[in-house]
């Protein structure tokens, strides 16, 4: 690994902080401190509509009492000037375009040849408007979003840490992809990836759902950030339910307030998702630090996690 090692917690408070949110977190937290390195805490706000009030509280108090630590504290709702100046580079440079396409107009595209599961856009408003304010009239109420301009055989090869060898034809797979709800905001594909790069961070521990969404990010970054060194990414698999899918309420209550009522110790949670990476016996009880001479990507399994039952 290199010296300086970077990494990050993104927690988003669109829900409470779960057993698959915190399995991922502490792969994350290891990677950093068993290489010596600095942990970044970054709350990713920005996605309004599915905001939880006092979720991000709520959050930051069950990552400490599982004994989570962090060196530096960002809040993107306190950022959004950085991705304003990025989205304005961005437009002056021709790379993005307002869009008054609807989810629903999106979904009618998709005859259109693609590769993947995401939604695909063919670049339906691309030279359609000559400003945002002219978007704005056609699509008012609603506002335009910001899309950015992918040319054909836009092809981003990279290696994961985890995943390992990643090819992506962005043109194909998603075509112009939004990168702004309004015009001087950023959703997350812009605002992560312009947070990465700004804070140094060497390397991305997150979900591999996220996967396909990392060559966009890396195509925002090379326009923003030519000159500088981008972050290494590691997508490591998740916590799913019986049936398969990522945790959520249909799968009964994961939350870690929920285990803290219901009086388990940070030990006892740690040493259960520790024993799913095949860094310690199950049924142990594990605190963070004491995880660190055991930590190693190799020995976690690449396949989801099926969550069992911790209240026994």
């Amino acid at each position: 690994m290199a010296v300086g090692y970077v990494g990050r917690l993104a927690p988003s408070p669109t829900g409470a902080l779960h057993l698959g949110n915190v399995r991922t977190f502490m792969i994350a937290w290891l990677r950093a401190r068993s290489q010596g390195g600095k942990v970044i805490m970054r709350m990713e706000d920005l996605d309004h509509p599915k905001d939880k009030v006092g979720a991000d509280v709520q959050a930051i108090e069950d990552l400490r009492w599982l004994g989570f630590d962090w060196d530096e504290e960002y809040v993107q709702s306190q950022r959004k000037d950085v991705y304003a100046k990025a989205t304005a580079r961005l437009h002056d440079a021709g790379l993005i375009y307002p869009c008054i396409c609807s989810r629903k107009d999106v979904e009618a595209a998709q005859s259109a040849p693609h590769e993947g599961e995401q939604l695909y856009y063919p670049g339906i408003c691309r030279g359609r408007f000559a400003t945002w304010a002219d978007a704005f009239h056609h699509s008012s109420p609603r506002l335009p979003c910001w899309r950015f301009r992918v040319p054909e055989n836009t092809l981003v090869d990279f290696t994961d840490e985890f995943a390992g060898p990643y090819h992506q034809d962005v043109s194909r797979a998603l075509g112009d992809f939004p990168v702004a709800r309004d015009e001087g905001g950023a959703g997350y594909t812009l605002a992560a990836i312009v947070d990465d790069v700004l804070m140094g961070v060497t390397e991305i521990v997150r979900g591999d759902d996220l996967l396909p969404a990392t060559p966009p990010q890396i195509l925002l970054a090379r326009a923003l950030f030519p000159d500088r060194e981008l972050p290494r990414f590691c997508h490591v698999p998740l916590v799913v339910g019986p049936d398969g899918r990522r945790l959520a309420k249909r799968h009964g209550d994961t939350r870690i307030s929920f285990y803290r009522e219901s009086g388990l110790t940070p030990e006892r949670i740690l040493g259960y998702l520790a024993a799913s990476c095949g860094w310690c016996a199950s049924g142990s009880s594990r605190t963070l630090a004491s995880l660190l001479p055991d930590f190693s990507l190799s020995t976690i399994p690449n396949a989801p996690f099926l969550i069992g039952c911790l209240l026994k």
